[in-house]
């Protein structure tokens, strides 16, 4: 029986990210720039992969017109009058307006009768409304507000005026715009709006599944590309600008990637170390990219030739029947704490210790135009499933100072069961 692991290190999770990347899915630090003369090389390497980004259409403002109203019945269903969302994913979902995050509240606040306002600088008034505009957005009242005054008092008074006894402040909005909004509103009628998003976005719709498969289709050709062209000698740091290289090949953007070799893997969010890829070393890749707005998360975990470690096919095998695992117990009405368990049965089925002594992290996050999203599989989530929710599937076995194995696929629940993006890797031997 393998050792259980130390209590792992602080969450270190390295993400080499392009320069145009938009926000990452952990903390990290950026892709080091290509050495002089590696972007040629890196062309000329990859010179066999071109964009295929034009194989998917982006989502419309018009195919995104209908999640307004959908949002306002929520409301309604809920007995919210409103919800505020801030610049970010809802807003992204909701329209194709965009506008960055300052000390200036700029905001949609979305009414359960199916009407919108636009809270924004009085001074930048006029710009808003041409975004507005070209954006084909939701058009609304603009609540603009002057400099001395701040937004909160301005907003409060046109909530009133439409009779808004309780709005909902989006899970994403900063802390000081949920307490101006409180402070002016009065708190008891401010709420949390967590279960409003999630049921507007949780469960996708066929396009944003379209997108979603796709994202996963190319990030996991950019992974068989690299490994098909590995060579000994190559470190982490290359392995990494390479995977990225790859993806944005085939037309991803915002890619990213954490590339471990060897007793690197033994930590979930470890980081490259400049170690040297040898005959029989463990890889673990763990990348994605942005299709449309729409992620991809994939990780495989594969040898570099027969292993030296005979613990590794071993492990291998036992992640990967606890992913299948997972797996055959999604279906809608499941809690998705019971699909967490169902993954770590397995793994101490396979004769491995149970709870988080080896496998330390959740089972999977829910994703879609964010890496990391609502819901999650962890052991503590009551939440049922429901077709058309997303997540990873990604259960690890971790051994402190010798190896890491991780799969991870992304799945959509069915009416019956589930379904998986692009293809399960099949052996330890390659991707």
């Amino acid at each position: 029986m393998p050792t259980p692991s130390p209590v792992p290190r602080p969450d270190r999770r390295t993400l080499l990210a392009t320069a145009a990347a938009g926000p990452l899915l952990a903390a990290g630090c950026a892709a080091p720039r290509a050495r002089p003369g590696e972007q040629g090389e890196l062309e000329r390497l990859f010179s066999d992969l071109g964009d295929q980004s034009g194989r998917w259409k982006p989502i419309s403002a018009a195919e995104k017109r209908p999640r307004l109203a959908r949002l306002a019945g929520l409301l309604e269903g809920a007995g919210i009058d409103a919800l505020l969302v801030e610049p970010g994913a809802t807003l992204q979902y909701l329209c194709d307006v965009s506008w960055g995050r300052s000390e200036r509240l700029f905001a949609l606040v979305v009414l359960a009768d199916g009407s919108a306002l636009w809270v924004v600088p009085a001074f930048e008034a006029p710009r808003a409304e041409r975004r507005i505009a070209d954006a084909e957005a939701p058009a609304g009242a603009l609540v603009a507000w002057e400099e001395h005054e701040y937004a909160f008092a301005p907003l409060a008074a046109a909530l009133r005026a439409r009779g808004v006894e309780r709005l909902a402040i989006e899970p994403e909005a900063r802390a000081f715009v949920a307490e101006g909004t409180a402070a002016a509103l009065g708190r008891e009628r401010v709420v949390a709006g967590l279960p409003l998003v999630r049921a507007l976005r949780g469960t996708k719709d066929a396009r944003e599944l379209e997108l979603l498969r796709g994202a996963s289709e190319l990030t996991q050709r950019a992974i068989q590309a690299v490994a098909e062209r590995l060579r000994p000698g190559l470190d982490d740091h290359t392995l990494g600008r390479w995977i990225v290289h790859a993806q944005q090949r085939l037309g991803l953007r915002g890619t990213w990637v954490l590339p471990l070799l060897g007793p690197s893997a033994a930590y979930p969010h470890g980081e490259a170390e400049g170690r040297v890829l040898e005959p029989g070393a463990g890889i673990l890749v763990d990348t994605g990219g942005s299709l449309h707005g729409y992620q991809s998360d994939t990780t495989r975990s594969w040898s570099f030739g027969p292993p030296r470690d005979a613990e590794f096919e071993r492990t291998w095998q036992a992640v990967r029947e606890a992913q299948r695992a997972a797996f055959a117990r999604m279906a809608p009405g499941v809690p998705c704490r019971e699909v967490d368990r169902a993954a770590r049965a397995a793994i101490e089925a396979a004769g491995y210790p149970g709870g988080y002594a080896v496998f330390g992290h959740r089972l999977g996050h829910g994703i879609g135009l964010q890496g990391h999203e609502e819901p999650y599989f962890d052991g503590g989530n009551e939440l049922a499933l429901a077709p058309g929710m997303t997540f990873s599937n990604e259960p690890g076995i971790y051994l402190a100072g010798r190896l890491g194995v991780r799969l991870e696929d992304i799945v959509v629940i069915t009416t019956t069961g589930a379904d998986h993006f692009g293809s399960w890797q099949e052996s330890p031997a390659r991707p």
